[in-house]
């Protein structure tokens, strides 16, 4: 190639350059615009949102979401600028497909994404919540826009997507301010159940953590094999789990102690086996047995001794 050519071809691309350069600098101006109106939105955003509960979290997803949807326009504006031969249309059209392609290879993440703004939108529980999800149990950290965090009772980091969350089963224990405690007790079957009302009630009352409104109540649950089963329901607050097992740990304690000193029996499985002495004379005899326990003789004949007298007096005869 000659080098007429090869300068004519370097000028043309320096001329082609300067020509594009000033749409190039508008669009750098257009783009830092949208950049400026990004930031505007952003603070708008979490000055709207910071009265409500859970503010950061909900503040941060929003106001991603809205400073990216800026700086997306941004883009698109600034490259029409730029380059005035790429039509909008063509720029859309392009974003469309671009966004088709991105939403199947990121179908998951897009899921997770709008159930976690669904779940800071709905708050169906907030930080610092106990909840419980499926085999996870413990406190809310973090609500990220994919999953959110969860700091187990044994002190491990779960980390559940937020589709899961908002599809499946959530039990909040700290939704209320007030928590309802069950306790099973046993007592013996011989035992005055009024009197032992009397004394579980009064027991629970003195314990530390238990409110006064609503009064601990005493139901019968069941009546076992061994015992009957009473439920005791106690009230407590706050609702959180360290609460719960310090108050159940003396509510126990000082209903066992209560039922000790006063009598009442406080059972354990048991099992009665009766067993006969397999004599002609007793077995099978309910006139000599008492509750299935055949009646003590002195020296019982066995069955075979019985048999061979029967034997012998038939060959007599």
């Amino acid at each position: 190639m000659e080098l007429g050519a090869i300068y004519d071809r370097v000028r043309g691309l320096a001329e082609a350059t300067l020509a594009l350069l000033p749409g190039l600098m508008l669009g750098l101006l257009v783009f830092g615009l949208f950049l400026l109106i990004a930031r505007v939105v952003r603070s708008a955003i979490r000055r709207a949102v910071r009265h409500r509960e859970n503010a950061r979290g909900l503040s941060l997803v929003l106001e991603r979401i809205a400073a990216g949807f800026v700086i997306a326009l941004g883009v698109l504006v600034a490259a029409g600028i730029a380059f005035p031969s790429i039509s909008a249309a063509d720029l859309f059209g392009l974003l469309g497909i671009g966004g088709v392609a991105i939403g199947f290879a990121f179908r998951d993440i897009l899921q997770n994404l709008l159930a976690g703004i669904l779940l800071l939108l709905t708050q169906p529980f907030r930080l610092g919540d106990q909840i419980k999800a499926g085999e996870f149990e413990g406190t809310v950290e973090d609500i990220q826009i994919r999953a959110t965090t969860i700091r187990t009772f044994d002190n491990r980091r779960a980390v559940i997507p937020n589709t899961d969350l908002f599809t499946g089963k959530v039990l909040v224990a700290t939704a209320y301010d007030r928590r309802r405690l069950t306790l099973r007790i046993g007592i013996g079957n011989g035992d005055d159940i009024e009197k032992a009302e009397r004394i579980v009630v009064e027991a629970a009352q003195r314990c530390e953590g238990v409110l006064a409104d609503p009064a601990p109540v005493l139901r019968v649950a069941e009546l076992g094999d061994f015992a009957v089963l009473l439920d005791l329901h106690v009230w407590i607050n706050p609702p959180k789990r360290a609460e719960a097992l310090d108050v159940t740990d003396r509510v126990l304690r000082g209903v066992k102690a209560a039922l000790t000193e006063a009598g009442i029996d406080l059972p354990f499985p048991t099992q009665q086996i009766l067993f006969h002495d397999q004599t002609e004379e007793t077995d099978g005899d309910r006139e000599r047995q008492r509750e299935g326990w055949p009646a003590r003789t002195r020296n019982p004949r066995p069955r075979w001794v019985v048999r061979e007298e029967r034997e012998a007096s038939a060959r007599h005869e």
